[in-house]
């Protein structure tokens, strides 16, 4: 019932920005959001996090260059990247799970993904 679908990704140069945007449709609740991504033969990383109440995580490999939010309004959840890197190069996927406070653990919806590509 609960759909993720994300946008916003695509090519850039290295220090270029890009701002992911994930659309969540079929629930009234409140979720708990994450944004994770994987590269081709590397394990699926969570690097971002973002409670009903607001409150952020970020992954030591992105703190201080990605900024999640998110508008309950609008349903969806946004991944600002600042000063990419070529190892932000992954298939960028949202999570949600219901919940207060979040954990990277036991998400259950997940999105299709976007491509963001960094190049030198």
């Amino acid at each position: 019932q609960v759909q993720l679908v994300e946008s916003g990704g695509g090519s850039v140069q290295a220090g270029g920005s890009l701002r992911l945007s994930c659309v969540v449709s079929g629930t009234n609740r409140n979720l708990c959001m994450a944004w994770f991504r994987q590269a081709p033969g590397k394990e699926r990383e969570g690097i971002s996090t973002i409670n009903t109440y607001d409150l952020t995580w970020y992954a030591e490999s992105v703190e201080g260059r990605f900024s999640i939010s998110r508008d309950n309004a609008k349903n969806t959840v946004y991944l600002q990247m600042d000063s990419l890197k070529p190892d932000d190069t992954a298939m960028y996927t949202c999570a949600a799970k219901s919940g207060g406070w979040c954990t990277l653990d036991g998400y259950d919806y997940w999105g299709r993904g976007t491509q963001v590509t960094v190049s030198s």
